[in-house]
């Protein structure tokens, strides 16, 4: 029966963009497994399933090899996430503080930290609010200019 349902995670996660175990376990119920969330979360560590941006989710459970960097670039999956998560952009000292719509700081730091940004040492995420540490307080402006040039880009190519 494990293996079977955990077949049809993977099936349902290939098909459809799935954000939360909720509704994976919802699914999962409407199709006749008689699961609970604490199923579906060791089912979730079994498979080793990762979160991912999605398209028209903000994160969608992903089965596979992970996402190859391209430093030049920011991959497909990440564009939307970008764009449509950074309200702003300011600089705080050797800080740059990125504001993003509420529950996407994760997302947009993900997709920040795939850019591969010279200067950026480390960040964190809040909900809202994103925190990159700068090498040095001179580069803070470089990189906010390179975020945004990256925006600008992909914006144009829509």
């Amino acid at each position: 029966m494990r293996k079977r349902r955990q077949e049809r995670i993977l099936h349902i996660i290939a098909e459809r963009e799935v954000e939360t175990q909720d509704e994976l376990v919802k699914i999962l119920n409407e199709e006749g497994f008689e699961v609970t969330q604490a199923t579906v979360s060791r089912d979730i560590r079994a498979l080793e399933l990762t979160k991912v941006p999605g398209v028209n989710v903000r994160q969608k459970y992903y089965y596979g090899e992970p996402v190859e960097k391209n430093s030049s670039n920011v991959g497909r999956q990440y564009q939307s996430v970008l764009m449509d998560g950074i309200i702003s952009m300011e600089q705080a000292g050797n800080l740059l503080v990125i504001k993003t719509v509420s529950g996407m700081a994760m997302a947009v730091a993900a997709a920040v930290d795939e850019m591969e940004i010279e200067g950026i040492v480390g960040s964190i995420a809040g909900d809202d609010t994103i925190l990159c540490a700068i090498k040095l307080e001179n580069q803070v402006g470089s990189v906010i200019r390179y975020i945004q040039e990256k925006i600008d880009l992909m914006s144009s190519m829509k």
